[in-house]
């Protein structure tokens, strides 16, 4: 019988998210290295590519140079989010089915409390198959599972055996699956640390485990020091549903060449924020913080926050509160390389108030008129309808 003090948390990976999706919908880029991101040519980076593109060996936040260099025959896309947060809602409503506990991390990750679910559908195998099936039905597309007793081992099981896999690790096997795993799959282990592992040769977590916390704290700093003590250990949480699912959502663009001219960049801005607007309504979300990227020469990034008034998806409100923070900054005559737009702490929808430059006041209408653009957006494209003026020239 199934010890019930026992906890399973599951973790769903999507493999290859965007580029499967491009696969899925483009029957001719199947068995084709796919590389979604910036085009190349374009300064910017690889959003995620196909397994075949990774034969090359591109990957995620690889600069698009690099990989048209390793790959110049690859298919380059640029992402289409709405398409991808139809699909993600999609894989959730699959989720959402087989438990009552999930969290969405990101647009193609998910974890699920699957405790006590044994009497429904039997061993965590067959529930990490029914999952992997219904998933598939679905969507048309693979995702790799991950089960183990807490968070941290769940998100490393579905890790591990990639593409569509299916690992499952149980609380007395813990420590001897995370032994042979290199120390950078652990979480927060940056080149910094890496390097300091290095000088101490630490390779894998077996070797990190075998450091005490006093020792680990002179080396990282008590708070990292802490946290590799913990995950050596394979301790970590196993709660399940208390975040809001994907805490941001962003768009940026980055330029050819440094920018100064303000018309440029506000027309970038205002472009960014339909683009982010649109995704919002699309997934369902209303967020209370806009947040402001900026990266100069050198790249010297900054960011610039405001929480709005009350919580909205409005592409004109957006605009707006980003444009002041940009005007209102200390970098606004200096060279721009980047500028970027994001979304944050998200609302039950309850109470948005949709402003379009305050010219519409009655909420209904302003829904409406969203409504109409982004069905128009879906049916023309990006850029063909909008709601001001159009995209600086050197728009990706």
């Amino acid at each position: 019988m199934t010890d019930k003090r026992i906890r399973w948390i599951m973790h769903v990976d999507m493999d290859a998210f965007y580029a499967s999706v491009e696969q899925r919908d483009h029957p001719e880029y199947r068995g084709l290295p796919v590389v979604v991101g910036a085009q190349p040519g374009r300064r910017g980076v690889v959003s995620t590519c196909s397994y075949e593109a990774r034969v090359f060996g591109i990957r995620s936040a690889m600069p698009i140079s690099d990989a048209y260099r390793r790959c110049p025959d690859a298919v380059y896309l640029r992402p289409d989010m709405p398409r991808y947060v139809e699909v993600s809602r999609q894989v959730l409503e699959v989720l959402a089915d087989i438990s009552p506990v999930i969290e969405q991390v990101s647009v193609d990750e998910a974890y699920l409390d699957i405790t006590g679910l044994e009497r429904l559908y039997g061993p965590p195998r067959s529930i990490g198959e029914r999952v992997k099936e219904r998933v598939r039905e679905r969507t048309g597309l693979n995702c790799s599972v991950g089960i183990g007793p807490n968070r941290l081992i769940a998100k490393l099981a579905s890790d591990y055996d990639k593409p569509d896999g299916l690992t499952i690790v149980d609380v007395n096997e813990v420590e001897r699956f995370l032994d042979p795993m290199p120390v950078s799959n652990l979480r927060g282990v940056g080149p910094r640390n890496l390097k300091t592992m290095a000088r101490l040769g630490i390779k894998t977590v077996q070797q990190l485990r075998a450091l005490p916390l006093d020792q680990l704290n002179s080396y990282f700093g008590d708070s990292m020091g802490e946290s590799l003590y913990r995950q050596a250990r394979g301790v970590s949480s196993d709660r399940v549903g208390e975040q809001s699912g994907r805490q941001s959502l962003s768009k940026e663009t980055t330029f050819n060449e440094d920018i100064t001219d303000q018309e440029q960049l506000r027309a970038t801005l205002r472009g960014l924020a339909a683009e982010v607007g649109r995704s919002l309504r699309q997934a369902g979300l209303k967020g209370n913080v806009v947040t402001l990227k900026l990266r100069l020469s050198g790249f010297e990034t900054h960011t610039r926050q405001r929480r709005l008034s009350s919580p909205g998806n409005a592409d004109a409100t957006l605009f707006r509160v980003a444009w002041e923070l940009f005007q209102s900054s200390a970098f606004v005559r200096r060279p721009v390389r980047l500028i970027g737009l994001g979304v944050s702490d998200w609302s039950d929808g309850a109470h948005t108030n949709l402003d379009l430059f305050d010219a519409v006041e009655d909420d209904e209408r302003q829904e409406r008129l969203y409504s109409m653009l982004d069905k128009a957006t879906e049916r023309f494209g990006n850029g063909k309808l909008s709601l001001g003026a159009p995209l600086g020239k050197n728009r990706k």
